[in-house]
């Protein structure tokens, strides 16, 4: 990294200069105070009896120290303040205490080397006006003062005012530096907070058409292998299965159509109606959730909406179709069903729509019950399957491996309880509880 006011493919300005601009600008003051001290310093060795050409070179090299105003303003004043009786250095003086004022030298020293140069500046031209003009004290002491304040409050007003500008600009610049670093993170914080967003939206989405889907096709082959097996023996059967097996295709098609629309676009989409036969106690298509702009109160704002969701009061239609399925269900209620939020509603119903899955794929033959607790500020649900029974065949479902990390996901993004394991009988059982209303 270049240093300030290094151009890249050259060397940076020397010693304390910031600038190239600087260097110059203080050689040429440094050259024009020099040449004026030095040819001031012919009177001077005129009044002190000494050489010209030491008078010369004194005043050379005082006027010189200019050069080294950026560095040591103190000093340079100093020296202004020293050879004022010699009457030389006035650009020395103007300058260095402009350079004084402009700097970071604290304030009660910058009043003090002012007002030395400027006692220093009256008594050198009282003494040297006291016997040149012929007038009375007054008028000398008047125009001595004149002459000390116009040649050292201007430059230290002027000094002051720029010293005052300058920091100015860099805290701007530095307020300005640090406003862009913090719309830079807080730039890369949301992105971050996009990325998990879309991350969270993706995982909803992926378990629900594991839940949607998966719960049809489950059925779907289930019915399949029944009609297999019956075809011959019994064909009115038969047609009816073919009949179950065609509706829940149809359903699944349309609910993973509705699952691949919302990726689409952001609108609602157009859900169709899907015909169900009446002798078969099929429930209407579980819709997915709607992605739209929005979500559960206080959490991220992501796209997503559970109202058009399944609720509780769709889980009897849901048993049913695994009855239709050939599966012994038994369905328990206990308490008096309450208003709950829409999430709560849904997630119940996932959590025993997926356990019903499980059941046709692992446990063929196995008695289920499934119940249904309402308690006060919570609702509780529990699915439990015996062991298998050997004389049914299995039917061959392919399992994710999902299931259950979907329906654990789902309960404890909700803030609630879920267990699930084998039980003592040799079957296996799921529970979950949810708080009434989301966290």
């Amino acid at each position: 990294m270049t240093s300030t006011g290094e151009v890249e493919g050259r060397a940076g300005p020397p010693l304390w200069w910031a600038r190239r601009r600087d260097v110059v600008w203080d050689v040429v003051l440094g050259g024009v105070s020099a040449l004026e001290c030095a040819w001031e310093g012919v009177g001077f060795a005129r009044q002190a009896g000494v050489p010209t050409a030491v008078g010369v070179l004194f005043g050379f090299v005082v006027g010189a120290v200019l050069v080294l105003r950026r560095r040591w303003p103190v000093a340079v004043v100093l020296v202004g303040i020293a050879v004022a009786p010699a009457a030389m250095g006035f650009l020395l003086g103007v300058v260095g205490l402009y350079t004084l004022a402009s700097s970071e030298v604290p304030r009660r020293i910058i009043a003090t080397l002012a007002s030395m140069s400027l006692a220093a500046t009256f008594v050198v031209m009282y003494l040297r006006t006291r016997g040149d003009v012929e007038a009375d004290h007054l008028l000398v002491v008047a125009l001595s003062g004149f002459v000390a304040v116009a040649l050292t409050v201007p430059p230290v007003l002027f000094g002051l005012y720029i010293g005052a500008r300058r920091r100015l600009m860099e805290s701007l610049q530095e307020r300005a530096d640090s406003l862009e670093r913090e719309l830079s993170l807080l730039a890369d914080r949301a992105e971050e907070r996009a990325e998990w967003a879309r991350t969270e939206e993706r995982t909803r989405i992926a378990r629900e058409m594991h839940d949607v889907v998966a719960h049809r096709v489950s059925l779907m082959v289930v019915h399949a292998a029944a009609l297999e097996a019956i075809a011959a023996k019994d064909p009115a059967r038969a047609a009816k299965n073919a009949a179950l097996v065609g509706d829940m295709g149809r359903q699944a098609l349309t609910e993973l159509r509705e699952m691949l629309g919302v990726l689409r676009a952001a609108e609602k989409p157009v859900r169709p109606v899907v015909a169900v036969a009446a002798a078969a106690p099929v429930a209407p298509p579980a819709t997915s959730p709607r992605l739209r702009p929005g979500g559960p109160p206080g959490r991220y704002p992501h796209v997503g909406s559970f109202e058009d969701g399944p609720s509780l009061g769709e889980l009897e239609v849901l048993v049913g179709q695994s009855r239709a399925a050939g599966m012994a269900v038994e369905m328990v209620v206990q308490g008096e069903g309450a208003a709950y939020a829409a999430e709560v509603e849904q997630t119940a119903y996932r959590v025993v729509q997926e356990a019903l899955t499980n059941c046709h794929k692992h446990a063929p033959g196995a008695r289920v019950t499934v119940r249904l607790a309402h308690r006060e500020g919570e609702v509780a649900m529990q699915v439990e399957n015996g062991p298998c029974d050997g004389k049914v065949a299995e039917p061959g479902l392919p399992s994710g491996g999902n299931g259950l990390v979907g329906m654990r996901e789902r309960v404890l993004g909700l803030g609630g309880v879920f267990v699930s394991g084998p039980t003592d009988a040799g079957g296996f059982k799921v529970s979950a509880v949810l708080p009434g209303r989301c966290p």
